[in-house]
C-alpha cells in the first residue's frame, strides 16, 4: 500500500515541527521524484525517542533526512561535539544535530536525559543497531535513554522493496530491557532495508 508525504498541518499538534522553507519543498519534491513515501502517522506526543531500522547503508540517513525536513518533522539525532565547529556546526545544529561531550563526566545516555529534562517538546532519533553491519545485538541506549527519561519510542522503519519509510506503533518501555527489545526486534523481522533485514 502506498503511503504519502504529510503536510506540517497533517503533522499532530504535540509533536515538534520545523517551519516552513525552501528547503522543506525542495525535501519533498526529492522524496517525490524518488518514489519514497511515509507509511502510517506520527504519535502525538511532545516528546519521544525515535528509533529507526533496519540500518543498512548511508542511505537511511539521506532518505531519513529528507523525509524528516521534507514534512517538517523537527526529529534530532546525536554528533559528537567536534563536528558542531565552523561552517559544518551551524549546518548540523539547523538539521537537528545536538552535540555530545563524550568525555564529560556524564556518559551519553545521562547527557540525552538531562536534554529531555530540560526541554518541553523533544524528539531524539537514533539508529539502535549503532552501525550498518549486521548485528546480534541492539545497542540499549536508546531504550535507557526513553526508559529514563519517562518516554515512549516511536517505531519508525525502512523498507526498501515498496520504498517505504513507516511509522510503527508508540511503545512504552516496560521494566525488562531484554524483553522489550525482543519485541521491538520481533515488530522489525518483516522488513527490509536496502542491504538486509533487522
Amino acid at each position: 500500500m502506498k503511503g504519502h508525504l504529510p503536510t506540517p498541518m497533517q503533522l499532530p499538534p504535540r509533536m515538534p515541527h520545523l517551519r516552513d522553507g525552501w528547503r522543506r519543498r525542495t525535501c519533498r519534491a526529492v522524496l517525490r521524484l524518488s518514489g519514497w513515501s511515509l507509511v502510517g502517522e506520527f504519535p502525538d506526543v511532545p516528546k519521544a525517542v525515535l528509533i529507526a531500522a533496519p540500518h543498512s547503508s548511508w542511505w537511511d540517513g539521506v532518505w531519513g533526512l529528507l523525509l524528516k525536513v521534507g514534512i517538517g518533522a523537527d526529529v534530532h539525532f546525536m554528533g559528537k561535539q567536534e563536528l558542531f565547529r565552523g561552517p559544518l556546526g551551524g549546518l548540523l545544529r539547523r538539521l537537528g544535530g545536538m552535540p555530545i561531550d563524550r568525555g564529560a563526566a556524564k556518559g551519553v545516555v545521562e547527557q540525552m536525559i538531562d536534554q529531555f529534562r530540560q526541554r518541553d517538546a523533544l524528539w531524539l532519533g537514533i539508529a539502535p543497531e549503532g552501525t550498518r553491519k549486521p548485528v546480534k545485538r541492539w545497542k540499549s541506549g536508546f531504550w535507557h535513554i526513553a526508559h529514563d527519561a519517562g518516554v515512549p519510542i516511536v517505531t519508525a522503519y525502512f523498507n526498501y522493496p515498496d520504498k517505504a519509510i513507516g511509522v510503527g506503533p508508540l511503545f512504552e518501555t516496560s521494566d525488562d530491557m531484554d524483553v522489550d527489545l525482543a519485541r521491538l526486534r520481533a515488530f522489525y523481522a518483516p522488513f527490509k532495508g536496502k542491504h538486509r533485514n533487522v
